[in-house]
């Protein structure tokens, strides 16, 4: 799904969207303003790449970013729930990972990316990929597709 197919869909569905992106550092937004008529279906971007920012800015508690640390499902899902809370969107996609180079552990390797889908109904769809050691900007875009396709199978 191209981002361009993405805002046909949506406009089509009337549906508006926000994003919470730590590892993509706001990439999927960038993917969906590049469109032109992108303001009938993004309402707004949350780069919350600190801890702190996803406290602050969409309420992902910080016991459960110390208890799972950032790059966990439960985050990722705190963090949609949290974009849905903090916008007028219908849905939203978050995405919480490991980029790279650095960063990685044995348990939460380099290209290990969570991503959750919710929509303002309630419902939260939850995806994990390692990609493994690909890249940075490769880890990065690939995430950026994967986060269109869920906002379309959303929709």
């Amino acid at each position: 799904m191209t981002a361009s197919e993405l805002v046909a869909l949506l406009k089509t569905k009337k549906l508006m969207v926000a994003t919470a992106e730590s590892c993509t550092g706001g990439l999927v937004a960038a993917a969906i303003t590049d469109v032109p008529g992108s303001s009938a279906v993004l309402d707004r971007g949350f780069v919350t790449y600190s801890n702190e920012a996803k406290t602050e800015m969409i309420g992902v508690p910080a016991t459960l970013i110390r208890q799972h640390g950032a790059v966990s499902a439960e985050v990722a899902e705190a963090m949609a729930r949290g974009a849905i809370a903090h916008s007028r969107a219908d849905i939203a996609v978050a995405i919480t990972g490991v980029a790279g180079p650095d960063g990685g552990s044995p348990e939460k390797p380099v290209g290990l990316v969570h991503f959750a889908c919710a929509r303002r109904d309630g419902d939260v769809r939850l995806e994990v990929r390692r990609f493994g050691p690909l890249g940075r900007d490769t880890i990065r875009l690939a995430s950026v597709g994967l986060a269109l396709e869920l906002l379309a199978a959303a929709s």
